[in-house]
């Protein structure tokens, strides 16, 4: 009898799958959002505050994908703690390329991509009127 635990893919590939995932929402979703946003003149006045609000959507759509790789990242180290033996570690054949770490490095660049759209997000945002918007694409 095989149990639904059996057929789900390892922590590392868990991992790999939602940092791809939300690499791929921030990249093809946000950041265009973002830029329109912040070319002056990009949009007609009358567009700013539905684009704003587009925006807001899409960054909440961002942060729960974001929860689910940071989910899945606590799980590979859960997953790693349970499988630690009192044996001495043994040093890694290629120098530390395993698909654990490589899932660890994709998420680190996804978590510095997440920060960086994450302060132009709320500065737009938090910005109370059109003009502020403009003022702040132009500088």
């Amino acid at each position: 009898m095989t149990h639904d635990s059996d057929l789900s893919p390892p922590s590392d590939v868990c991992l790999l799958l939602r940092a791809h995932a939300e690499q791929r929402w921030l990249s093809l979703e946000v950041t265009p959002v973002l830029r329109q946003l912040q070319q002056p003149d990009s949009l007609p006045e009358e567009q700013l505050g539905a684009a704003l609000a587009y925006l807001e959507v899409l960054w909440i759509e961002a942060s729960q994908r974001a929860a689910e790789t940071d989910a899945a990242y606590a799980q590979l180290e859960a997953c790693e703690r349970a499988a630690r033996t009192d044996a001495a570690p043994q040093p890694d054949a290629d120098g530390g390329r395993t698909l654990p770490s490589n899932a660890r490095r994709y998420r680190v660049a996804v978590l510095t991509l997440r920060d960086v759209l994450a302060r132009q997000v709320a500065t737009l945002i938090a910005t109370p009127s059109d003009v502020g918007v403009r003022e702040h694409s132009s500088s």
